[in-house]
């Protein structure tokens, strides 16, 4: 079963590494934060990755040069997400599914009980529901009165989308064939409406890397021994 990564946006939003490197090619301690992520699925025995590359693609590409278990597919330097799952299904073969997750985001989703849940529901797709770490406190104020002080909680946080999807290869019948087909909207706005999008909740460790503070924050829990996602 294949593991596929988008990893061809600009990064614009941590600017301050990706004018010279594309965002998934950025270190987490001594390695890119995608070798983070395609180590973490070799764990669960999932070795044959595709990964959707376009902005500083070359960058990438050598990287992976003596990797014969990583294809890296230029999808467009101006592709959206959808266009990019779209130009690699060819690569997925006989395949009936494939794992599917941004190329900027660490977790230690068990990536096992993931696909155990995807196949036992046998809906089209499942993605991976999980609770962001909160950047501010909450307070209940009646009139000028603040009768709750609630500090940060992630519990109290919404889910949100954090990747790591399971697909099955019908998903490419809903998305167009157009660069600008963004996957988080027309074609998972379908078919949850057709009841075929399931989440599985995952409220153990998952953050972003949106931004320098959030490669700070990794690097941290890194060089503290605190690197849950391995």
């Amino acid at each position: 079963m294949k593991v596929v990564i988008l990893a061809g946006g600009l990064g614009s939003r941590l600017s301050e590494e990706t004018y010279k490197i594309p965002k998934p090619m950025v270190k987490i301690g001594d390695k890119p934060i995608i070798e983070h992520i395609i180590s973490h699925y070799l764990k669960f025995g999932f070795s044959e990755v595709i990964i959707c590359a376009g902005y500083k693609k070359e960058v990438i590409i050598d990287h992976f040069k003596d990797k014969k278990n990583i294809h890296v597919e230029d999808t467009g330097l101006n592709s959206q997400s959808g266009a990019r799952i779209k130009k690699i299904k060819y690569l997925i073969g006989e395949d009936k599914s494939f794992f599917m997750t941004y190329g900027d985001g660490l977790s230690d989703i068990d990536i096992k009980q993931l696909l155990n849940y995807h196949n036992s529901h046998e809906k089209m797709a499942t993605l991976s529901a999980v609770r962001p770490i909160p950047r501010f406190g909450h307070l209940t104020i009646e009139g000028d009165t603040v009768i709750q002080f609630k500090e940060k909680d992630k519990l109290s946080e919404g889910r949100i989308n954090g990747g790591f999807f399971v697909l099955d290869t019908k998903i490419f019948d809903y998305i167009g064939n157009n660069d600008d087909c963004v996957f988080e909207k027309e074609p998972l706005e379908n078919i949850s409406t057709k009841g075929e999008l399931m989440a599985y909740k995952h409220d153990s460790f998952w953050h972003p890397m949106d931004t320098l503070r959030d490669k700070n924050y990794l690097n941290e829990l890194y060089i503290s021994g605190k690197k849950s996602w391995l």
